[in-house]
This record gives structure tokens, C-alpha cells and sequence, in this order.
């Protein structure tokens, strides 16, 4: 197979597109898509500086390296769970990441917040990821606001909007679906938030990154077994592998024709109005936000386990806290 651009030996192949490129070529091609993305969607303004958050993943660490190459002014931010045997590992690589592209970085630890997502698992009664998630949105945003950035950038691709559509779709959830898309306009409270890799599917950018030689954090999430996320995912790559274009046809057609009616539908509908967290500043309706009432739940509840109090006082028990593990 040759090379659609240049004729030369064609290292990746697109079904997806009915095409393939050599290494030089897929890079342009990448580019272009980031570019064009942007454009489309008016994500970023000349001299605006974006925060991009960092998981430590292909998808975050090759959107970090391909907006610094096209010119941007570009921060990571990387929020460690503090999960042991995990969060480390992926910290280190963010970390390596940016000291070898000499790109500014900053880390925020959930356990000196009262946040560690081990602590949350224990100690609050709802699924870990949707904590988890609400979590590190509220610090994406928190710190874009304080920090002084028009635009936070986030690496979900293509496969991660289908997913998250097709999910979405399946409940029939009014207002996710309003608030999908590519690019989230500024509120009051709220920066810019854009997926400039959402034209991009998951074996797109792993190409990218394993062609720009970027070493990524790939162990999965030890909490994350099971989720739907997942399985959706199985089943749209089924579907591509099938009927390659899928998963852009349908993404594109939503943001042509379902999206558009379900904005209007949020927008008659209405909303909370919105006040700064009493605690942490940020936008709620409710007074205190709710990854405040999280961070308050964990700690007193961490203060009334009994497990805790009985390691505090020097008694054995017969299964040790995970809190207290090494």
C-alpha cells in the first residue's frame, strides 16, 4: 500500500477515510485535523492561552505537543487521584512529558484537598468514576479560571464523543445532550472548554503518539472495571470495523441536526441560577458546590471510621483500612 499524498511506502492505514499515509504524510494529516477543528469550531482566539489537562495518556500528551507545535500558548495541568500503584506512574510520565518539551506544568493532589479518590470510593455512596469525574472538572475549570486561561483543552477523540453520545442517546438525556459538542462557549464561572482531537479516533492518536515517540502512561484506571463507558466503546468499534465512517458520520450528523434542537429545548427549559461556592468560589446553585459536599463527606466520615481510630490507637484489626496501607 502506498502513501495517498506522496506515493511513498504507507505506514498508516484510514478505512475510515479510504485512504493511508507514510509517517511524514499521517503527521500532516493529524495537524490538519487539529487545524481544522479549531477553526471550525472558533476554539481559540489569537493570543488566548489555553490550560490543557493531562491524564498522561496518548490523547492528552499528543494534543499538549500538537498545540505548542502549531503556536499556541499551552500550560498542562495534571490532577493526581492519589491512587496507589497508579497515580504516581501517571504522574511521572506528565511530568517527564513536559520537562522534555520544556512546557510548564501544574499539579494539583487530591489528597491534600481532602480528595483522594481512594478516600472517595470508601467513604461516599455513588459510582467512583462519576465522582471521580466531577472531581477533576471542577479542578480543570477551577484552575483555568484562577490561573488567568481563556481555554481549557481537553483530549477526548472521537471515539471518546461517540461513546459518550451514544450513551447519552440511549437514555434520551436532554441535558448532556445540549451541553455535547466540540467546543463549550465561556459562562459566567465557566472557561471555554474544547476537544480539538474530536475528529481524531482512538487509533489515530495512538499512531501519533507512538510515531512522535511520546511515552504514555497505558495501565487502565484500578477502578474502572466494568463501566458502560467501555463497552460502548466494543461495540462502535465493531460497527467502524464493519462500516468504516461510522463513527464520524454519526458525531458530525449530531452536531448538524440533533444538537442544535436539543440546545433550544435546554435553553426554554431553563436553569438553577448560578452563585460562587460559599467554600471554593466556583459556580453552583446550590450554596456550597458539590465537590465541596464531597470533600466534607470524606472528611467526616474518615473521622468517625472506626478503623482509623482503632490505628490510631494502636489496635490490631483483622482487615486494614485501605487508608492505612503502605
Amino acid at each position: 500500500m502506498k502513501c495517498r499524498r506522496c506515493k511513498a511506502p504507507a505506514e498508516v492505514a484510514l478505512p475510515s477515510h479510504n485512504t493511508a499515509f507514510c509517517r511524514d504524510c499521517f503527521a500532516l494529516f493529524f495537524s490538519g485535523q487539529v487545524e481544522r477543528a479549531i477553526r471550525k469550531h472558533e476554539m481559540i482566539a489569537p493570543g488566548e492561552r489555553v490550560l490543557v489537562a493531562l491524564s498522561g495518556g496518548k490523547d492528552s500528551l499528543g494534543l499538549m505537543l500538537e498545540l505548542a507545535r502549531q503556536g499556541y500558548d499551552v500550560a498542562g495541568l495534571h490532577v493526581d487521584l492519589g491512587i496507589p500503584g497508579s497515580s504516581d506512574a501517571a504522574r511521572a510520565k506528565v511530568q517527564g512529558f513536559c520537562d522534555k518539551h520544556g512546557l510548564h506544568l501544574r499539579v494539583v493532589e487530591l489528597a491534600k484537598e481532602g480528595l483522594a479518590i481512594p478516600d472517595v470510593k470508601k467513604y461516599v455512596k455513588r459510582p467512583v468514576c462519576s465522582a471521580c469525574g466531577k472531581i477533576k472538572r471542577h479542578w480543570f475549570n477551577r484552575v483555568a479560571l484562577e490561573d488567568g486561561y481563556q481555554v481549557l483543552a481537553t483530549g477526548h477523540n472521537l471515539d471518546d464523543e461517540v461513546a459518550r453520545l451514544f450513551a447519552n442517546t440511549l437514555r434520551w438525556d436532554a441535558g448532556y445532550l445540549s451541553d455535547q459538542g466540540p467546543c463549550l462557549p465561556a459562562e459566567s464561572g465557566f472557561a471555554r472548554k474544547i476537544k480539538p482531537l474530536y475528529r481524531l479516533s482512538e487509533f489515530e492518536t495512538a499512531c501519533h503518539a507512538f510515531l512522535n515517540g511520546i511515552d504514555i502512561h497505558s495501565a487502565p484506571c484500578p477502578y474502572s472495571g466494568g463501566a458502560s463507558f467501555t463497552h460502548h466503546k466494543h461495540l462502535w468499534a465493531d460497527l467502524e470495523y464493519h462500516s468504516p465512517g461510522s463513527k464520524i458520520a454519526f458525531y458530525d450528523g449530531f452536531l448538524k441536526r440533533g444538537r442544535p434542537a436539543f440546545a433550544t429545548q435546554e435553553r426554554e427549559s431553563g436553569g438553577g441560577e448560578l452563585a460562587p461556592c460559599e467554600r471554593c468560589g466556583s459556580p453552583t446553585s446550590t450554596g456550597v458546590c458539590s465537590v465541596c459536599r464531597l470533600a466534607i463527606t470524606v472528611a467526616e466520615r474518615r473521622a468517625a471510621d472506626p478503623e482509623r481510630q482503632a490505628g490510631r490507637a494502636g489496635i490490631q484489626t483483622d482487615q486494614p483500612s485501605i487508608l492505612e496501607k503502605d
